[in-house]
């Protein structure tokens, strides 16, 4: 007769050995059901406060940006998106962001994340001689060319130039080489706001508004401004100039500025709290009461103490809602690689 296992005798080898077999498959079926659970959630759902919170699926590498959540990088594909702005990887490719240059990227293959994108100021800022360059390792890219437009599951890069309580009129240069961001400048003098503009402010990368197409009468006939299309990022967020975000479009306004149509995206931070809750233009006014109406003045007025006349707005003055603002992300995106491809003329823009 066997005695029963107790842990003072040790018990018997064969139920130690069935015992530790058991607690093994139930440690297997708990990280297996947990792998299935962390694979079914967007990138852009991600959320923990340290590094120790998450763990990377295989193939993917992983970088923690600090106050602004984590990047992945399907490293064996070499795919990289944008997300959560500059910060640096050495191991990540460095030919990376131009082989996706031009590309709608696969969130399932590739989710999320850019973290290999360092930005470099030069100069000291408020003068003509400042510049944010943007860096892949060593070499210099373009904010406006290197990064893909798409960042997956219906959410778009921006690239914001002006932060949100800011007054610095701060923009990418398009003439300049590699597009570096910097402060405008007219008559010799660099250009501030009278006042700050409440929201953050960017741009779409791989976007052009081309002054050779012709608006609809909806616009007047305005012809395009010659830039990447503007977004205004509407999420309780300060987020920092140079910093590469994740948005989802809501709607678009029609400015008209000196007699060029001028679209402003509305859009919000994908990681914003509201952000699940907001998805077209009428959900802005239930959550931010005004923010449409404040972001349309705004506009219209902040030129005025320049003795300039007030913009215009085209569509009856009425923002539009996402599936129009889609629109002119498609149709500033094809402006775009007809200008790449040389259809359409460049004139003094610089491009790679």
């Amino acid at each position: 007769v066997v005695a029963p296992h107790t842990a003072s005798t040790g018990g018997d080898p064969t139920s130690v050995m069935w015992r530790n077999y058991t607690q093994l498959l139930s440690a297997v079926g708990v990280f297996a059901i947990l792998l299935i659970a962390y694979s079914q959630v967007p990138s852009t759902q991600l959320r923990a406060t340290s590094a120790r919170a998450v763990r990377p699926l295989p193939g993917l590498k992983f970088k923690h940006v600090p106050g602004r959540g984590f990047a992945f990088a399907r490293c064996d594909r070499g795919y990289k998106l944008v997300g959560g702005g500059c910060s640096s990887s050495p191991d990540a490719p460095a030919n990376a962001n131009r082989r996706m240059s031009g590309l709608a990227c696969n969130a399932e293959a590739a989710q999320a994340v850019v973290a290999s994108i360092v930005c470099k100021k030069q100069g000291e800022f408020g003068t003509e001689d400042f510049k944010m360059d943007f860096m892949e390792g060593d070499k210099p890219i373009s904010p406006w060319h290197n990064i893909p437009l798409e960042a997956g599951n219906g959410l778009y890069n921006m690239v914001t130039e002006i932060p949100k309580m800011s007054k610095a009129k701060m923009e990418v240069d398009t003439k300049g080489e590699n597009n570096p961001i910097k402060q405008d400048v007219k008559k010799g003098a660099v250009r501030y706001y009278h006042g700050p503009i409440f929201w953050n402010y960017g741009c779409l990368p791989q976007t052009w508004e081309d002054p050779n197409v012709k608006g609809d009468d909806q616009v007047g006939g305005a012809f395009g401004d010659n830039d990447p299309l503007d977004v205004v990022e509407i999420g309780s967020a300060t987020l920092e100039m140079g910093s590469v975000t994740a948005v989802k479009p809501l709607g678009v306004l029609s400015m008209i500025d000196d007699g060029e149509l001028d679209w402003k995206l509305i859009a919000i931070n994908a990681n914003d709290p509201k952000a699940a809750e907001i998805n077209d233009v009428d959900d802005i006014e239930k959550h931010y009461p005004g923010t449409v109406s404040g972001i349309r003045e705004w506009f219209r007025w902040y030129k005025t103490p320049d003795d300039k006349p007030v913009n215009a707005f085209g569509h009856g003055e009425k923002a539009l809602g996402k599936a129009d603002a889609l629109k002119v992300i498609e149709e500033t995106h094809q402006h775009y690689k007809d200008l790449m491809s040389g259809k359409s003329e460049k004139g003094k823009l610089w491009t790679p």
